[in-house]
């Protein structure tokens, strides 16, 4: 298996990055999308690997090469909702419409969920909990389709349409087009076990010991654990989208306090690692966007799921936090280290069809950009040493791996930030390699 030295290799800016698009009923014509690339790179881009049956897109990286990107995104929120995108950037309208819209498109896919049973699909997990769980999910999905079409026969609720497939994907038959089912096909054959999982955690222990945290810092992250393994079983991509939801929540919830600090003037020495959360918060982001293209929030439940759990999470890191960042910062290692655990079993398992697949275009865009915003901040704790990571991106194999590895500068940072003087050394550690390398702190 690859380490993240392995997969480092230098970045020198020769072409600033972009997407293009090759058209199955034009091929002359080139689609620029996210980072635009100058008009005559594009049509000799497109013109060397034309091929009219492609309708999949290229992503051109910051050393100038083409790297194919997945052809469809199978999120929720898919185009608007998705960095790097369509609309990417835009102003947010008032909180009363876009609530209003959210309920609206949320009830519509609650509605769908049950009377279509889009939980059909799921498949039989092998714990006895999750299994108990399946089963009194089925029996509510079939009386929420019951109260569905009661409701809609008598007018309460509006006569409810499938979902239409976007047109940029879509066959003469309305269904998703033939290379997008096939994509979809392979992710599904994707597997974790959690009895692998519990065992890769186990061996880590025995060989480096546990993290030191009082019973009411782990009951929450145990909580979340038998949920992700109740809830989730044969299903990978979902529980890595919601892990990464839940993920991405302590460093939000580290820079409110740490903001709010320096608003009233307790504390203004926090303003670097403030900037250090705000990398971490950045890169976990990234994270979820991947796991949402490939489908992880597709389902109803799991997003209804993730989202309230997010909420808890946030005020209740809010309060440790408040009186002990040490615990705060113990539980989000906790956290850390079982998404490490699980991405690194996740590749082991996965590893010749992952390198089969190609990388969502969110995932090529974030890696092999030119401009890697805040990923040097996200690697703090690596060591004056360590090269700087330049990963590559060209498979789904490398995607997860980079992922993997991302999870390990998070735990690095969360144990150094358990002792003051040792995240200190670490961020002037950090200014100085940055130095070292010719680049300032972003």
């Amino acid at each position: 298996m690859r380490t993240a030295h392995q997969l480092t290799r230098p970045s020198q800016c020769l072409q600033r990055p972009g997407l293009i698009t090759r058209s199955r009923r034009r091929t002359s014509v080139v689609k620029c999308v996210a980072t635009p690339v100058s008009q005559p790179a594009r049509q000799e881009l497109a013109t060397a690997s034309q091929d009219p049956t492609d309708t999949c897109r290229f992503f051109v990286d910051r050393d100038g090469q083409m790297i194919r990107v997945m052809c469809c995104d199978y999120g929720f929120r898919a185009g608007a909702g998705r960095l790097y995108q369509d609309k990417y950037g835009e102003v947010p309208d008032n909180v009363l419409v876009m609530a209003g819209d959210n309920f609206q498109h949320e009830l519509s896919a609650l509605r769908r969920s049950v009377r279509y049973n889009e939980y059909a699909e799921i498949r039989a997990p092998a714990n006895v909990l999750a299994r108990v769980a399946g089963s009194a999910g089925k029996v509510l999905v079939s009386g929420l389709s019951r109260v569905d079409s009661w409701l809609e026969a008598r007018g309460v609720l509006a006569k409810l349409q499938p979902a239409e497939v976007p047109a940029a994907v879509q066959a003469e038959d309305g269904q998703l087009n033939e290379e997008c089912r096939e994509m979809l096909a392979q992710l599904r054959q994707l597997k974790l076990h959690d009895s692998d999982v519990w065992a890769r955690e186990k061996r880590r222990k025995a060989e480096f010991g546990d993290v030191a945290a009082p019973w009411f810092v782990k009951a929450p992250f145990w909580l979340l654990c038998v949920m992700l393994d109740a809830c989730f079983a044969n299903r990978p991509i979902q529980r890595f989208w919601v892990l990464e939801t839940v993920a991405r929540i302590p460093y939000f919830a580290y820079i409110s306090i740490l903001h709010l600090y320096e608003s009233l003037g307790f504390w203004r020495a926090g303003a670097e690692l403030r900037k250090v959360h705000f990398a971490e918060e950045w890169n976990e982001l990234h994270h979820l966007q991947i796991m949402e293209s490939l489908g992880g929030d597709q389902l109803w439940f799991d997003r209804f799921l993730a989202q309230h759990a997010a909420l808890a999470y946030y005020w209740g890191l809010i309060v440790i936090y408040l009186f002990s960042p040490k615990l705060a910062y113990a539980f989000s290692e906790l956290v850390e280290l079982h998404a490490a655990d699980t991405y690194e079993q996740f590749v082991e398992t996965n590893q010749e069809l992952l390198a089969e697949l190609p990388p969502p275009m969110v995932a090529a865009a974030y890696y092999r950009n030119d401009d890697l915003y805040m990923f040097d901040e996200l690697q703090t704790c690596s060591g004056e040493d360590a090269p700087l990571r330049r990963p590559a991106c060209e498979s789904l194999l490398d995607v997860f791996s980079n992922i993997r590895d991302d999870e390990v500068e998070h735990v690095k940072t969360m144990h150094a930030c358990q002792d003051t003087k040792l995240i200190a050394e670490q961020l002037a550690g950090r200014r100085k390699k940055l130095a070292a390398e010719g680049l300032s702190p972003q």
